[in-house]
């Protein structure tokens, strides 16, 4: 059976044009490729635990990463772990794949709140054994502001190991340099591909071990961006 072909190292504009091209191209919606992601994310947490049941809390942005995380949450809470997500959002202003989830995390009774101020924050993490760091994706371009910024530092500060969705939030994707403040992972599960600042020196101080997870896109799409 031949190998599937792998995606060398991507930019922020190659990862964009990857979604772009799934949906355009090959009809292939963005909602299957973020369930994809998010499994793929959570099976991978289910290996770093190592054989239990930690308490999880996913910390979840206002985007698709966000997005990403809700379905890892979802995942988690079929396998019958404890976890809770915390939106670093306004749940009104949610749009799109990331507004589809909340919808499915609110169905499925999958406990979750909304945090916009991410003032609420200490206790809660305080209280998870593992951290799931879904706040910011690889759009990012400038300094991390506000209340994002403020559950980044949070998290670092409480020593919890994290699993970051793609990338640390924070760390430019093409540069691997914090803009401003980036989450410290113990581990990274990203999508499709590894990014490009990945390979930067101090890049792995942010990103911990990296994974990357299969997230379904077509092989003739995925040899456009082959070695």
């Amino acid at each position: 059976m031949p190998d599937r072909p792998e995606c060398r190292p991507l930019s922020r504009e190659e990862v964009r044009s990857l979604d772009v091209l799934a949906a355009d191209e090959f009809a292939l919606p963005t909602l299957v490729l973020m369930e994809n992601a998010g499994r793929g994310a959570a099976d991978r947490l289910v290996e770093l635990a190592g054989g239990t049941s930690p308490r999880v809390l996913v910390l979840c942005g206002p985007g698709n990463n966000g997005g990403d995380g809700g379905v890892v949450a979802r995942r988690l809470d079929a396998l019958g772990w404890d976890v809770t997500v915390v939106w670093i959002a306004d749940p009104d202003k949610l749009r799109g794949d990331a507004r589809a989830q909340w919808e499915i995390l609110t169905r499925s009774g999958v406990p979750q709140r909304a945090d916009p101020s991410a003032d609420g924050l200490d206790a809660r993490i305080a209280a998870a054994d593992w951290l799931v760091d879904a706040l910011l994706g690889t759009g990012l371009t400038r300094p991390v502001e506000g209340p994002l910024k403020a559950a980044i530092e949070t998290m670092n500060r409480s020593g919890k190991p994290i699993l970051a969705l793609d990338l640390p939030s924070g760390l430019d994707a093409d540069s691997g340099e914090p803009l401003g403040v980036a989450v410290r992972a113990r581990a990274t599960v990203t999508f499709a591909a590894r990014k490009l600042g990945f390979d930067a020196p101090g890049a792995s101080d942010y990103t911990g071990d990296v994974a990357v997870a299969d997230i379904g896109l077509p092989g003739a799409l995925i040899r456009r961006f082959a070695e």
